[in-house]
């Protein structure tokens, strides 16, 4: 067959000239403009990011030299890549076609406290954030799967009204896919809250222990937040309960802030069943230490490293007004994150997570490793995810006690579906690609 347009190549026979010469730096500067134009059209798309909704865009620039090493990164099928990546660092997209991952008026097991819109809270935009690090996507949860990563095994959250809360989020987060009422149970016994998928043997509990070893605050429902006890030497009953378990999530950092100024701790040392009792008052971190030593001191004894994983949750901020509100409002109507990088709330304090890490650390030489959950950065932006008034009061609220939020206002916990359920992506992320 004849070539198309043959006849026509007589420029072949040309001497070798201006014409050829002109002819190939035309094609040079065709492919190299394309290849710029490409270049150029990939790096904007990497670094100019809108987040738009409603009418308001934010432009989010990806900044270098933010990213710190720490887990590989995932692509959507899980699958790791060969890039570094720190989840902890990013930043909120909206998203209403992925989330939320399960519905708070549908979860059987959803708390009051937490359940916002099942108690006025109108706008549901706080359900619809997604967690995007930068450079990197957080390993789509699947159910499923984490249940079979779960059969025969018991995961125990250890700690406070805000561990709770991310034990909430996650049952939540499973029991969607299980569709069979009769294949899901919740247990209360005491400080001990028990789920359980029958079909996978699988269980996920709570266990009430805020202050880590025994404490005038064990009973969970009846304590007095601003008077603190702790036993130094004491962690034994709590422990009995965690003990075989084949996940360990704790978290006790709420508990150890101050309330007021000049709030203080008693720690006690001995017994008074044996007559040497003695109590020391001192700073509430001076108390956190004491309690992490000895929580440190139980784990290096008793910790089987080849069958036990071990967790550690960063410090979950609450929200005042320092990101421009007013400060009587709380965080009442706030409907979108802060999207000032960096922004850190004025009670967050990072130096907790600090001294656990240092603590913790002397766990490895013994070949346990205790991971740290750091969702202290991502949770500081959202201002807007707090249940505020919109959670059960022992009272209904009336008109003008809404109107007095500073009062009545929970900007501690966290409305479900919403920020906890990153904290759990997280977990779900470092226990089946870790």
């Amino acid at each position: 067959m004849k070539a198309e347009g043959t006849p026509k190549m007589t420029v072949l026979h040309a001497p070798v000239g201006v014409r050829s010469i002109v002819s190939s730096l035309v094609a040079f500067f065709i492919v190299a403009s394309s290849v710029t134009f490409l270049l150029d059209r990939g790096q904007e798309a990497q670094v100019q990011m809108a987040v738009e909704h409603g009418r308001q865009e934010v432009q989010v620039k990806l900044e270098a030299g933010l990213q710190e090493p720490a887990i590989r990164g995932t692509t959507e099928a899980g699958e790791a890549s060969e890039e570094e990546c720190n989840w902890s660092r990013g930043r909120w997209v909206y998203d209403n076609v992925s989330r939320p991952l399960y519905s708070g008026l549908k979860c059987a097991f959803i708390f009051p406290e937490v359940a916002c819109d099942k108690y006025g809270r109108k706008d549901v935009m706080y359900q619809h954030w997604r967690w995007q690090p930068h450079g990197c996507d957080l390993p789509r949860f699947d159910a499923t799967k984490l249940l079979e990563k779960l059969r025969n095994k018991r995961l125990v959250f250890v700690g406070d009204s805000v561990n709770r809360n991310q034990w909430v989020s996650l049952v939540c987060m499973v029991e969607a896919s299980i569709p069979d009422d009769r294949l899901k149970t919740r247990i209360f016994n005491g400080s001990l809250i028990s789920f359980k998928a029958l079909e996978y043997n699988a269980t996920i509990d709570f266990y009430w222990s805020p202050l880590l070893v025994e404490s005038n605050s064990d009973n969970p429902i009846i304590h007095r937040v601003e008077y603190r006890i702790i036993r130094a030497d004491r962690i034994e009953k709590h422990a009995s309960v965690w003990r075989d378990a084949d996940i360990i999530v704790f978290n006790s950092y709420l508990w150890w802030r101050k309330q007021k100024d000049d709030m203080r701790m008693k720690v006690m040392y001995g017994s008074f069943e044996d007559g040497d009792a003695k109590l020391d008052e001192m700073e509430m971190v001076d108390g956190f230490e004491i309690a992490l030593k000895k929580l440190t001191e139980w784990l290096g004894d008793n910790i089987d490293k080849n069958k036990t994983r071990i967790f550690f949750a960063g410090s979950s901020p609450t929200h005042s007004c320092n990101w421009g509100g007013e400060d009587r409002n709380k965080c009442l109507n706030e409907t979108e994150p802060i999207y000032k990088i960096g922004y850190k709330a004025a009670t967050t304090d990072y130096s907790l997570m600090a001294k656990a890490k240092s603590y913790f650390k002397t766990l490895e030489p013994k070949g346990i490793q205790v991971q740290i959950l750091n969702i202290t950065e991502l949770s500081d932006y959202r201002k807007d995810g707090h249940p505020t008034v919109f959670r059960r009061q022992f009272v209904p609220l009336t008109k003008e006690q809404i109107a007095d939020p500073a009062s009545y206002a929970d900007c501690t916990h966290w409305c479900l579906p919403g920020v906890p359920d990153v904290w759990n992506e997280f977990l779900y992320g470092y226990l089946m690609y870790k």
